[in-house]
């Protein structure tokens, strides 16, 4: 063996030939990571459709149903906002940056990196007071409209059960921050298995109140409520628990300090804009939950939306957000710390973030296709043809919701992956106000199309703010790559690749289901969707291939 090259070392470059390009070396460490999160995302999503097909089998589209759906979404939009958004966006670059600063300097006893441990501790501690304050105000507000108002049996229901059910948000929001550090230390996989265990509790309990005949009542949507909130402490103490070969607990902030401020600097910004956001998500819930929580009218006329109109959009929504979850959010999650270590290096991080764009249109668009062309079937198999399921018309609304949100799924994606481009250059201003003009567009068009569109009307707003703000985001993003296009040629290349393989797919579909031909009984739109769902999945992969689609060989690994 030579002895000025080790084992490890790499073979010496022969001048003689080319050197790889960078392409051929760069995907590899986010493909892996994307399939590492995908696999576990994809288990974790199916867990959670079965969980919103058993929910809906208990409550059915009513007003119980829609109070159930209300109260969980209410502790889920601070976890967006504390947990998974802001204050993720602004820790995982410094918990990064930490980290690396501290391997330079050799710090830490045991490799134990104390600078980013005190930040840590600091984040978590900061977090959980905030939330848990929180948390308690709003018991204490929402207590107040109890006993001194008068309530119609619905939203009294409603209010008690957000009050069972928020707990769970500042469990989930520390859960969230554990899980970004889990992502920094390369444990992806882990760090996306959370939902399972939601989604274990919530369907364990479900299935229990199925199998007693026990549905439709209020103490099952408080039994519901109280495993949710359970879920979040198990979730919580699992992630500790992983965490332990690479976190040491200090209590010694003072070396954190500086990454502290910079990291509450960014958090601010985001704050705002991800407040923003979710103050969108709740003028929607209010929009649909109006005439439980308000009344049957508005300005004297008659409201276009009912009881049923929050549990028809919410479990909606989970279908659509099924493979914007599994790939989507996927590939933003795996990018977000390869572009935080790039963010100094121009070329590095446009190619970064070009393939992160180039993944996410490689399932964005087929799902967007796919889910427009099975919609009444799948909403027929998930939610009808059931004793305590929904009605036809609710199924009929449903299928409508799903046709209005399913064409933006590939600009949901994309907003993903831009959006953590700004956060991972320390920029938190851009999206902020990309977002905040957004909100104003959709709560506009939100008042516009529910006259129209009834619920279908909300998610059509979503499917137009989301595709106007993926192609603002995309142009402003210029400033980060040293003024090189995000969609450069090879994205171009790579999306008309996708969509010519996707209108392959989509006549592989429609050709499927003209065979099969249609019949109203739960079997036979099960049949339907499967065999289009598999036809369909099969001509695109070999489309892809056939014409080449690269991106298909970075997810799936190939060294070609």
């Amino acid at each position: 063996m030579n002895p000025g090259v080790s084992e490890t070392s790499p073979a010496p470059a022969d001048p003689a030939q080319p050197a790889p390009p960078r392409e051929a070396e760069d995907h590899r460490p986010l493909a892996r990571a994307v399939r590492a999160v995908s696999l576990v995302t994809l288990v974790s999503r199916v867990a959670g459709l079965v969980r919103n097909v058993v929910v809906a089998r208990i409550f059915g589209d009513t007003a119980v149903g829609s109070a159930f759906a209300a109260a969980f979404q209410t502790p889920n939009m601070f976890r967006r906002l504390f947990g998974e958004g802001a204050l993720s966006a602004a820790f995982i670059p410094a918990y990064t940056a930490a980290r690396r600063d501290d391997e330079r300097a050799g710090d830490g006893a045991e490799g134990r990196p104390r600078r980013a441990d005190a930040l840590a501790t600091f984040t978590m501690v900061a977090l959980g007071t905030a939330t848990t304050a929180l948390t308690a105000l709003i018991e204490v507000v929402l207590l107040a409209l109890l006993l001194f108002m008068d309530h119609s049996a619905d939203r009294a229901l409603s209010l008690k059960l957000i009050m069972v059910m928020l707990p769970f948000m500042p469990l989930i929001c520390a859960a969230a921050i554990l899980a970004g550090m889990l992502q920094v230390h390369g444990r992806f996989a882990w760090s996306s298995s959370g939902p399972l265990v939601l989604n274990a509790f919530v369907v364990s309990a479900g299935v229990y109140f199925i199998a007693t005949g026990t549905v439709g009542g209020e103490v099952t949507a408080y039994a519901l409520a109280a495993a949710t909130t359970l879920s979040g402490l198990t979730q919580v103490l699992f992630f500790l628990r992983l965490l332990r070969p690479h976190v040491r607990w200090s209590r010694a902030f003072a070396s954190a300090r500086a990454e502290a401020g910079v990291m509450l600097r960014r958090f601010v910004p985001v704050a705002v804009g991800m407040g923003t956001i979710q103050l969108n998500a709740f003028m929607d819930m209010l929009i649909a939950m109006w005439p439980v929580w308000i009344g049957p009218t508005v300005l004297g006329r008659v409201y276009p939306l009912d009881g049923a109109s929050n549990a028809i959009l919410f479990n909606t929504q989970q279908i659509y957000q099924f493979p914007l979850g599994v790939f989507g959010i996927a590939v933003a999650t795996a990018v977000f710390p390869l572009l935080a270590r790039h963010a100094h290096h121009a070329e590095d991080f446009a190619l970064t973030l070009r393939r992160g764009l180039r993944l996410s249109l490689l399932i964005g668009l087929p799902a967007s296709v796919g889910l427009v062309l099975v919609r009444h079937d799948i909403t027929g198999v998930l939610y009808g043809h059931g004793n305590n399921s929904f009605s036809a018309e609710g199924v009929a609304r449903a299928a409508l919701v799903l046709g209005a949100f399913a064409p933006g799924v590939w600009a949901y994606s994309l907003n993903h992956v831009l959006t953590r481009a700004f956060y991972a250059h320390g920029d938190t201003r851009t999206p902020m106000l990309v977002s905040i003009a957004m909100v104003g567009l959709n709560l506009v068009l939100n008042v516009t199309l529910i006259w129209p569109l009834r619920e279908a009307g909300l998610a059509l707003a979503t499917t137009i703010t989301a595709t106007l703000q993926c192609l603002v985001l995309a142009r402003l993003a210029r400033r980060l790559t040293g003024g090189r296009a995000v969609a450069d040629a090879a994205v171009l290349d790579a999306g008309g690749r996708v969509a010519l393989a996707a209108a392959v797919m989509c006549t592989a579909v429609l050709a499927t289901q003209w065979a099969l031909g249609q019949r109203d009984s739960w079997w036979w739109q099960l049949l339907r969707v499967g065999c289009a769902a598999g036809a369909g999945g099969a001509v695109f992969f070999a489309a892809a291939g056939a014409i080449r689609v690269r991106e298909l060989g970075w997810l799936l690994g190939s060294r070609r």
